[in-house]
């Protein structure tokens, strides 16, 4: 049996700032307020029909007059941060442009509480009740804020019960190796059909840059200055690059071809608040998920030069250092006395300008704490040419050396090898699920899967630094048979490419190659 729905019709009264003839019988402004949860072909239809309903609705009672529909589409309902419409709604109303608003339900005009009630309270203040068509209730009616609390209360617990089934789904998705990314924001990849990551070529082009320019010794700032200048957009299509967005890109696993999965969660439904997660609920991480754009070992590499520059610290106090790539000598060259860095400084001595290079301790302590000599850029430059020419007039000896470092490098490998390791995690994972609500064996199991995967990312960091060693010498290998004569200028990038540390003595320098030599030069 339908009920005869019961609209109460409220008599005029004052408006706010809006004088009336008091013989005249005003009409109501009203207004109606519309919403869906998603932009589905079918929740779109059901926007356009609230909206023609309401429309329609007012616009025949005679005794209204049409104040306009206000629809938020498409967007969540658990709070107001982002209803733009519904927030305008209330402000024309708070005006006195608005003086009674319609809309289909309690859900649809709030989900939480605390916020149904702030609203209706502050519009009654005003005189100004809400109409909620499919509960009829009028907010103006005694027994409406009761009623309304109740149904306030069902809406909340309904949105709960939402938030859990999404994150349920989430998790069963997770424990499938399904990942959810946001495409279009993410530099290198898109999706095909199936919505499986794809590689998109000419972006994979920009992120093996960005790779390859920070193992040249290239700062985040230094990037982020060049894909400025040659025009290239970010993933979210920004022209400018913040070290922030290049840092997450040389740390994205997804890279790789991997998937960690649940790196944040949800910690209030409400508020859809997300914070990371340190442990707290489970994660998942998916080997081999996609396409990869990055080798493993390049990565691994890049991690551990970032650990290197974020750690590096010199001096007898082991001072923190920041790191700087503006030149290739900066943050290699080391003092013998005390261990800290030198710094390159533009000198004013008795009038006589000069570029010096200078150990920090003595420049911010003076020459109590460390009595280094100053070296002149001119002098470190030449000894640096001339300890690479000493390396090519050695070819054959130096060749011995790198040979000798190369089978080093090769029988460095120990521990418990990669695919035992992966048959185990794999194996534990399926009892995980088994025990998952056995708090006792599901602890032990964890812990042995956490200390797993510490071996494994050890392993994988141990194998990096091998090939990235392998990969040092075989360029020093290839700079010595392809170098023919002697070097005769200073060339930065030769630095940035050979060289790992320069160490000043009083009367010599060493230089230490990346490729694991080094040669002494007299000053």
């Amino acid at each position: 049996m339908e009920v005869t729905k019961n609209i109460t019709v409220i008599p005029a009264r004052r408006r706010v700032g809006n004088t009336v003839n008091k013989e005249e019988k005003p009409k109501l402004k009203v207004a109606a307020y519309c919403r869906v949860s998603t932009d589905s072909d079918e929740q779109a239809t059901s926007y356009e029909a609230q909206v023609e309903h309401y429309t329609d609705f007012i616009k025949k009672n005679p005794e209204w007059e049409f104040a306009g529909i206000f629809a938020d589409d498409g967007i969540t309902g658990t709070n107001t941060k982002k209803r733009e419409e519904f927030n305008r709604m209330i402000d024309e109303a708070m005006a006195g442009r608005i003086d009674m608003i319609i809309t289909k339900s309690i859900s649809r005009f709030a989900r939480n509480t605390l916020d149904c009630l702030k609203y209706i309270r502050q519009l009654k203040e005003k005189n100004i009740p809400v109409y909620f068509e499919k509960e009829n209730i009028n907010t103006m009616d005694a027994k409406g804020e009761v009623l309304l609390t109740i149904m306030a209360s069902l809406a909340q617990q309904e949105s709960q019960s939402l938030s859990q089934n999404v994150k349920l789904g989430f998790q069963y998705r997770y424990q499938q190796g399904q990942m959810t990314v946001n495409h279009n924001r993410f530099l290198g990849f898109t999706k095909d059909e199936k919505g499986q990551l794809i590689v998109e070529p000419d972006e994979a082009v920009v992120v093996k840059r960005i790779y390859r320019e920070y193992l040249e010794g290239a700062s985040l700032q230094q990037i982020g200055r060049g894909l400025e200048a040659d025009g290239i957009l970010t993933g979210a299509g920004k022209k400018k690059w913040r070290p922030e967005t290049l840092q997450k890109i040389l740390k994205n696993e997804k890279y790789i071809g991997d998937a960690l999965l649940q790196k944040t969660y949800t910690v209030d439904f409400l508020e859809k608040k997300r914070v990371p997660n340190n442990g707290l609920v489970p994660q998942y991480y998916v080997e081999n998920s996609h396409e990869a754009i990055i080798p493993r070992d390049l990565y691994m590499q890049v991690q551990e030069e970032m650990i290197r520059r974020a750690n590096l610290h010199s001096g007898q106090d082991r001072k923190k250092r920041v790191y700087s790539s503006k030149y290739a000598l900066s943050s290699i060259v080391y003092c013998s006395k005390c261990g800290d860095i030198y710094r390159r400084i533009a000198w004013n001595n008795r009038g006589k300008h000069s570029i010096v290079w200078r150990c920090c301790t003595r420049v911010e302590h003076g020459p109590g704490a460390c009595d280094a000599d100053t070296i002149q850029e001119s002098e470190l430059q030449n000894l640096t040419v001339r300890a690479i020419n000493l390396a090519l007039g050695k070819k054959e000896t130096m060749n011995e050396t790198l040979q000798k470092n190369v089978e080093a490098v090769l029988t460095g490998a120990d521990g418990i090898p990669l695919d035992e390791i992966d048959s185990r995690l794999e194996q534990l994972q399926k009892e995980l699920l088994k025990v998952a609500n056995a708090k006792g064996n599901y602890d032990s199991i964890a812990d042995e899967i956490y200390h797993l995967r510490e071996i494994k990312q050890n392993a994988l960091v141990d194998n990096a630094e091998r090939e990235g060693m392998k990969q040092r010498i075989s360029e020093m290998q290839q700079f010595l048979s392809e170098q023919t004569q002697e070097i005769t200028e200073y060339d930065e990038q030769l630095v940035r490419r050979l060289i790992e540390k320069i160490t000043v003595y009083e009367e010599k320098v060493t230089v230490e190659f990346k490729s694991g030599t080094s040669v002494d030069v007299r000053r």
